[in-house]
């Protein structure tokens, strides 16, 4: 043994250690048609800083995403529209749909695999509509930008267990949160028909008690 490896640290493989996606690199072929269709969708814009030799960056971020999304000249050498499937998660399909719709986008139609869980590659196996029970994760739609990039709209509303700390939950738009409150009212509103009907004064504890179960994955209160 050395004794550089002596003095190091014993790391535990089972300690944790975060490891936050923060920027998703995107290959494209004309740097300011990108930076225009990125910001009409209304995501926002963080930098746009040019060096020597044609070097460019650009980073957007999309509303209430921690992750930006980078592209530029002399930054990849991925072929421009290579990049396929990324997901941006919403917690109402049909909502988002209509939002980037009215901004230009060409979005194909809400749809759902006929296998009930993740979508296949390009159209295959394919059905128009949102998930027939509306399950969380199995409602999509996609759009691309002018250099064919391709991105998915995925619906989750109840996440799986370990996705989010049990502790707390976390909604990242105003829009998000109220959906919750919803989601949240629609299934009071089935405890009180099964507990005979009478208002609960207890309401906000019970609403909150869903929306963390909803978020963290765990067993929902009825």
């Amino acid at each position: 043994m050395t004794i550089q490896e002596s003095i190091m640290p014993t790391i535990d493989a089972t300690s944790d250690l975060d490891m936050k996606l923060e920027v998703v690199v995107i290959p494209v072929s004309d740097v300011d048609r990108a930076k225009t269709f990125y910001t009409g969708l209304g995501w926002r814009l963080d930098a746009d800083v040019s060096g020597s030799d044609g070097f460019r960056v650009v980073q957007v971020t999309p509303p209430g995403s921690p992750c930006s999304v980078i592209f530029g000249s002399r930054i990849t050498s991925a072929q421009p529209g290579s990049a396929q499937g990324l997901h941006l998660i919403v917690s109402d399909i049909e909502l988002a749909h209509a939002a980037l719709a009215s901004r230009g986008a060409e979005m194909s139609g809400v749809f759902h695999d006929a296998g009930g869980v993740f979508h296949r590659r390009e159209t295959e196996n394919r059905l128009p509509g949102p998930h027939p029970s509306r399950a969380s994760y199995g409602s999509f739609a996609s759009f691309s930008d002018p250099d064919g990039n391709g991105w998915i709209f995925q619906e989750v509303t109840n996440r799986l267990p370990g996705r989010i700390d049990a502790k707390g939950a976390v909604y990242v738009s105003s829009a998000d949160l109220a959906s919750a409150l919803r989601r949240a009212a629609a299934a009071h509103g089935e405890h009180e028909k099964r507990t005979g009907g009478n208002h609960d004064e207890n309401w906000p504890d019970w609403y909150s008690q869903y929306m963390i179960a909803e978020q963290s994955g765990s067993e929902l209160p009825t």
